[in-house]
């Protein structure tokens, strides 16, 4: 009388993860995630380990808790994972006000950004 398990929403040799509240927009996001895509995940935590830019740590922590996933819940070879998809979304955007000369305030908006990165065992070629 339970539920059914929801269909998994990746293929059978990849896993997933998302992070829903990225503080940045999510132009500046893209420009990091366009540096992972289609790398291996070696050279991807690599790459956002050193980078210079301020999201890259945020995105080094979603691709770890996919290979994470990939390990512990699908029994995935981590030594064979290619990061397939990074795609970026808008997602909520705080609105507040800054007080200006003369009386009158203007608007400060803070978005956000979420993230999926897929990771996919790739065979040895």
């Amino acid at each position: 009388m339970s539920k059914q398990a929801a269909p998994r929403k990746v293929g059978d040799k990849e896993a997933l993860a998302v992070g829903t509240m990225i503080r940045g927009s999510a132009r500046k996001l893209n420009l990091v995630a366009g540096l992972i895509r289609g790398r291996k995940v070696e050279e991807a935590l690599n790459i956002l380990q050193f980078s210079p830019k301020a999201m890259a740590d945020d995105v080094r922590k979603v691709l770890a808790s996919a290979v994470a996933n990939a390990e512990n819940n699908h029994n995935l070879d981590v030594d064979a994972l290619v990061v397939s998809e990074a795609s970026v979304g808008k997602s909520i955007s705080m609105k507040r006000f800054a007080t200006r000369a003369r009386g009158r305030s203007s608007r400060i908006v803070k978005p956000f950004s979420r993230i999926r990165v897929v990771v996919r065992e790739q065979e040895e070629a």
